[in-house]
């Protein structure tokens, strides 16, 4: 090997310590950030105890994680209990290879970057089959298969998604897509509508938010933590795992879920641009680069930790029918809506109109779903008020 190739591998091993170091630093940030947040919402403290304002605690945790001892079932399939949690971490971490922080800071921008995501994300399914199936436990098992037909279920959404976006910016490059929606609108009509410079969430409002319901079921986050749901399965598909093993798959969790914050951000809402335009070569303008970048994805994540703190878990049945009977339909309706405000070239508010349109629509669809039970109750016995009245005089 020549000294320029020895040069260069030792700047990308470098490059990938510094990055998984950083990760690992997010990772602790997140698990604080939740636990306080929401404690806010619950009205509690969260942690307090451990370092000022308990920001020691993810340090701690982590600590007694790794300290922790570590069994293996004795009828486990060794080689895949030990391989499965390699196979979910790995995809966590090689995202991050080509999700930029702002135009330069990006280990390895690539053409195709939308393309590999989307390619290592698919991997994980694997490790999480892995894992129930190489416990030995028929409750990991079935957390296992539960895991495919969801992560499999809700992959689709979102390939369709970065279909309809690639197709607006005509390029799978994350940093010309991020470049595309800065600064304001240049022309409405005419071949330049594709590529209109507006954060595509004004474009595709129904996109950005199948996206992240997509990508929430992806991690497996609130409300769609079903392949683990303790309450009807111990554990899902890592129940036997203790440990450091163990925390592999919630290293991975919070690897992800900020992965999916941080395509929302790039995807729909700038990227790392903001009211400073960044775009000059100063160190300041990389700053502050980075500073939008993780201001916009902390506050996606924030949303995330929302969600869990507001609404309940899906069965699996209901899981299952929101996915196929309703998040892939629009889904394909998005891309459908995307080729047609291209190929005739109509003004860009058109497509958001269309897409405001839709998400009306199937939002009333999925409401009047939710509340028939209620009112063919309600149809049947009268009133609450009345119900309770008529049930005392029996």
């Amino acid at each position: 090997m020549s000294d320029t190739g020895a040069i260069d591998l030792l700047f990308i091993v470098v490059g990938l310590v510094v990055l998984f170091a950083a990760l690992s630093v997010v990772v602790l940030s997140l698990t604080w950030i939740e636990r306080k947040f929401l404690g806010r919402l619950q009205r509690r403290l969260g942690p307090t105890r451990t370092g000022p304002m308990g920001l020691l605690q993810p340090i701690a945790d982590a600590l007694k994680l790794v300290l922790k001892e570590d069994i293996v079932p004795a009828e486990s399939e060794r080689v895949i209990f030990w391989l499965a949690p390699i196979l979910v971490i790995v995809p966590s971490f090689m995202l991050w290879v080509t999700i930029p922080a702002s135009n330069d800071l990006v280990v390895r921008n690539l053409d195709l970057g939308l393309f590999f995501i989307i390619a290592f994300s698919v991997i994980t399914i694997v490790g999480l089959v892995m894992a129930g199936w190489g416990s030995a436990n028929k409750y990991g098992a079935l957390g296992g298969l539960r895991s495919a037909a969801q992560l499999i279920s809700y992959e689709i959404p979102i390939i369709m998604v970065v279909i309809s976006v690639a197709m607006l910016a005509q390029s799978m490059n994350l940093v010309e897509i991020v470049n595309l929606q800065f600064p304001g609108v240049q022309g409405d009509t005419g071949p330049e509508a594709s590529v209109v410079n507006i954060p595509y969430v004004a474009l595709l409002p129904l996109g950005a938010l199948i996206f992240l319901i997509a990508g929430l079921a992806e991690v497996g986050r609130t409300p769609f933590d079903i392949y683990f749901a303790e309450s009807e399965i111990v554990g899902g598909p890592f129940v036997e795992y203790s440990g450091a093993h163990w925390s592999v798959f919630f290293l991975a969790e919070y690897m992800n879920t900020f992965v999916i914050a941080a395509l929302t951000v790039l995807l729909f809402l700038g990227g790392w641009y903001g009211p400073y335009n960044p775009t000059s070569p100063d160190w300041l303008g990389n700053l502050m680069s980075i500073i939008w970048f993780l201001a916009k994805t902390y506050l996606v994540v924030v949303v995330i930790f929302w969600i869990r703190g507001t609404l309940p878990r899906l069965r699996i049945d209901q899981l299952m029918s929101f996915g196929w009977k309703v998040v892939i339909p629009i889904s394909f309706v998005n891309v459908a809506m995307t080729g047609v405000y291209m190929f005739y070239e109509w003004p860009w508010w058109s497509l958001t109109l269309m897409s405001l349109v839709s998400m009306g629509v199937v939002g009333y669809a999925v409401y009047r779903g939710f509340t028939l039970p209620a009112q063919r109750m309600r149809r049947l016995y009268g009133p609450p008020g009345r119900r309770t009245a008529n049930a005392g005089q029996r």
